[in-house]
């Protein structure tokens, strides 16, 4: 993907409300043009949904990112699932014993990956 196309969806996921078109061409310093192909190669690929707005009798478009699935291999350490994901503790994840557990099997199964 360009770096446009990057900065711009970038921009979008930024925003859980969404932007507006009309405000994405001036916040990546481009030409609305532009940003209408952006946009349309960002939709046709499935990244952001383009829904028709009206602002003071303008119809622009809101400009919203997919949710995108998560990895599961992101949430793996070796065959161990992140602990957080079923944790009912309230901790401090910076001092986590079972998150540091799960941190270190994670280092352990990339370093014997290498």
């Amino acid at each position: 993907m360009p770096s446009i196309e990057e900065e711009a969806l970038k921009v979008i996921q930024s925003r859980p409300d969404g932007v507006l078109q009309s405000e994405l061409w001036k916040l990546l310093n481009i030409d609305s043009r532009k940003c209408s192909r952006v946009v349309r190669r960002l939709a046709d690929a499935g990244l952001i949904d383009r829904l028709e707005f009206r602002e003071e009798g303008i119809k622009t478009y809101r400009l919203k990112a997919k949710q995108q699935a998560a990895n599961p291999s992101l949430l793996l350490a070796g065959d161990e699932l992140i602990p957080c994901i079923a944790c009912e503790l309230d901790c401090n994840v910076e001092q986590c014993p079972l998150l540091m557990d799960w941190m270190y099997e994670l280092a352990i199964a990339e370093m014997s990956s290498e």
